[in-house]
């Protein structure tokens, strides 16, 4: 498995506190059948200064050590890039980062409060040739509120990644509720396991994948943790990925915004059934014209 959001990197923000720490970590990692993983602190101006060069040494002085260690974790590059005002200039100069420098991109909103003029930030990164990956939605405290803003973000090329102990409840029963639901609707590009340490936020990734199999099949499960992952470390455009499968289950039987089941194709009003989603903002231009709708 590959895992494309972890907090690795020893003393560099709120994951792993020192060396020893981010070994011990890496050796769960492979207990675990990790094979890569992305190296993708914050970058927050204010609470966690990191920069794109002082992540690249981070990650390169981890992997040396961990090819001392023996121990058998290729590390990439990356960031968990909070939203700012100049994102994608950020990115462009290399201040932020993309995964392995590749098109993918790691973007994390605030927590607690929806960003103004957030579909706007998220057209500017297609814009620019990126696709954004929305991290963690399920636990946003907005999420609720806003779940038709997320999802346009979805059709119009946005990437959406949940976390592997969201599944597991380990954030508690309204991010587990909205984890299922966007795995059911076919919404979820990948799994990850922001892991942070051995005890609190450890690596996962094996459980996510077990949790998430029994909703939307192994092959999904498998795209979700390996198979996208590895095409998009090799930059390959997203209409040449697998796109998301709805649960088989879900077919007929469709959230609504009270939390209960109906019936009906329409997904959560969005006018899209869950078959036909995957092929929603394949070109940019169709993804742009989605953005306006």
């Amino acid at each position: 498995m590959i895992d494309l959001h972890s907090h690795i990197l020893p003393g560099i923000d709120d994951g792993a506190a020192d060396l020893t720490a981010s070994l011990a970590m890496a050796r769960a990692y492979v207990a675990d059948g990790v094979s890569v993983v992305a190296c993708t602190p914050h970058i927050l101006p204010g609470l966690y200064s990191n920069s794109g060069s002082a992540i690249r040494q981070a990650t390169a002085r981890l992997q040396q050590t961990l090819k001392d260690e023996g121990i058998p974790l290729a590390l990439v590059t990356g960031a968990d890039n909070h939203i700012a005002p100049n994102f994608v200039g950020e990115l462009q100069s290399g201040h932020l980062l993309s995964l392995g420098d590749t098109r993918y991109v790691l973007v994390e909103p605030p927590h607690h409060v929806p960003p103004p003029r957030l579909e706007d930030l998220f057209f500017n990164i297609l814009v620019a040739d990126y696709v954004p990956i929305l991290t963690h939605p399920e636990r946003l405290t907005w999420i609720s509120a806003h779940y038709h803003a997320i999802q346009r973000l979805i059709h119009a090329g946005t990437w959406m990644q949940i976390t592997a102990g969201s599944l597991a409840g380990g954030f508690g029963r309204t991010a587990r509720y909205w984890a299922e639901r966007m795995l059911d609707e076919g919404l979820v590009h990948l799994i990850a396991t922001d892991a942070h340490d051995l005890d609190r936020r450890p690596p996962n990734l094996s459980l996510g994948r077990e949790l998430a199999a029994k909703r939307v099949g192994d092959t999904e499960a498998q795209n979700l943790v390996l198979s996208r992952p590895e095409g998009m470390l090799r930059n390959d455009l997203p209409a040449n990925l697998a796109p998301p499968n709805a649960a088989v289950a879900a077919a007929r039987l469709v959230y609504s915004e009270t939390g209960q089941f109906r019936d009906g194709r329409d997904v959560a009003g969005t006018g899209h059934s869950p078959t036909d989603r995957g092929s929603a903002g394949r070109n940019l231009a169709g993804r742009l014209r989605q953005f306006f709708k």
